[in-house]
């Protein structure tokens, strides 16, 4: 029997820390008002916000180096990419490809995701459909986002800017058939598009326009068109309600139960949903990990990067019984339930 096992796992972020005292200089807003909200302390930016070296791939690059290293494996071993992220170099093509490229892996497939917050969560869910299919052997799967270049740091933007930072995790998903390997053992991915207005970034699109029209009638664009926009009490409302039915539907189809489990990572969109989601199921402080109090939101990027800062720090040990769970824009939400 085929098993999907992380092989190597790795994470990068930006050196530049942004405080919410940083923060406080460009709007109206201090620590006490983004901490009580968000969980968030601070989250990292690239230095320059219109540099074009530090960008999305390169940051997943730079994760991707480390999970090869960890796994043991040269680029010339990775059979396909799975990338993930609402931040993408070019807005095509992909930043699969650019990853390629930096890597130098020889002329395979790379297929991007987008699905924001449940960018790796559905990324992971087709490399291991692949894997179990014996159609590959090692797949690169990357979250990377650089949101700092996208964010309207002024009051009217508040509400969305002091959540979200820059970022990159990556995995390397293997295939073998070593019966003392970990293995993927349940995937779940939902969708309810009637709610894509609750939290988007409207321009460019088909449907309010393109780069002619920014060109042609650039007073026309308004902020809240090229900026993300988010209802946050509707989204908040829906994550607490979406986050434990893909849970217990994941440990349900994989006969385990909440008890079972030795760590839950979930996306890390607040702190005040992950520890909704704690307390609905007793979990104890052990058995979850959370990191938005010093990297903020990064989207697709966030569960690789809590999964390996847990794994680094000795929270999760091979065997062990992880639960990955996301809840995001589209609305998209899944999970992936694994033994390391």
């Amino acid at each position: 029997m085929i098993k999907s096992t992380i092989k190597g796992i790795g994470f990068y972020v930006p050196d530049n820390v942004v405080t919410n005292d940083d923060l406080a200089k460009l709007m109206t807003t201090n620590d006490e008002w983004i901490t009580e909200r968000t969980g968030i302390k601070e989250r990292r930016h690239r230095q320059n916000r219109n540099d074009s070296q530090e960008t999305t791939a390169y940051l997943a690059f730079k994760a991707s180096q480390k999970a090869l290293e960890k796994a043991n494996l040269t680029a010339q071993d990775i059979d396909y990419i799975v990338f993930a992220t609402l931040s993408p170099d070019y807005y095509f093509p992909g930043c699969g490809v650019l990853l390629q490229d930096m890597l130098g892996c020889d002329t395979i497939g790379a297929l991007d995701v987008r699905n924001q917050c449940s960018g790796f969560v559905y990324a992971v869910s087709v490399a291991n459909a692949f894997i179990k299919s014996g159609t590959y052997k090692n797949i690169l799967v990357v979250g990377a986002e650089i949101h700092s270049f996208g964010l309207d740091f002024s009051d009217e933007g508040r509400g969305v800017s002091v959540i979200f930072g820059d970022g990159a995790g990556a995995i390397v998903l293997s295939a073998t058939e070593d019966e003392n390997a970990g293995d993927i053992l349940a995937v779940n991915m939902h969708s309810e598009g009637k709610y894509a207005d609750e939290l988007c970034t409207q321009f460019p699109g088909s449907k309010f326009g393109w780069s002619d029209r920014m060109r042609k009638e650039p007073e026309n664009v308004t902020d809240k068109e090229v900026y993300p926009i988010m209802n946050g009490n509707f989204v908040f409302k829906h994550a607490v309600t979406r986050f434990p039915e893909t849970m217990q539907e994941a440990l349900d189809k994989a006969g385990k139960t909440i008890e079972d489990l030795d760590m839950f990572i979930p996306h890390q969109a607040n702190l005040r949903i992950a520890q909704f989601v704690q307390q609905k199921f007793g979990l104890p402080d052990e058995k979850i990990h959370n990191n938005i109090q010093k990297y903020g939101n990064t989207t697709a990027a966030s569960i690789p990067i809590a999964l390996s800062e847990a794994i680094e720090e000795g929270k999760i040990k091979r065997g062990d019984l992880v639960l990955l769970s996301a809840f995001g824009s589209g609305f998209t939400w899944g999970s992936v339930l694994f033994e390391y």
